[in-house]
């Protein structure tokens, strides 16, 4: 499930930097897919396209955005729910030029004891 950010947001930016696929956006600002150009998800707060996160499977053991929002509004998205297989290919996917090892409690959620 892609992770979200809720109308609660304070637009503080604290999350952008944070998100290792840049699936991050301030309010109002195009966002990247593909190489192409495509308009704001919300032109009021900072959002995350669905297509880019990967609830930083592969790369941290829990979502790096909702680790550092001092509001607690980046949650779970009930309208992109994912597995980690999907997420993982993704992560995959988005950064060819990595070598992501086997997936574990370090580098994923799903894996958390």
């Amino acid at each position: 499930m892609s992770t979200m950010i809720t109308e609660e947001c304070i637009n503080c930016g604290a999350c952008e930097p944070e998100c290792p696929n840049t699936a991050i956006y301030a309010g109002g600002v195009q966002y990247e897919f593909n190489g192409k150009m495509f308009d704001a998800l919300s032109n009021d707060f900072y959002y995350i396209v669905p297509e880019k996160c990967t609830e930083c499977v592969g790369h941290f053991d829990q979502e790096q955005c909702a680790a550092v929002c001092p509001v607690d509004c980046c949650v779970p998205d009930p309208n992109h729910v994912e597995s980690e297989e999907v997420l993982y290919a993704r992560a995959k996917t988005i950064h060819p030029e990595k070598e992501f090892g086997e997936l574990g409690a370090s580098t994923s959620h799903f894996r958390k004891g």
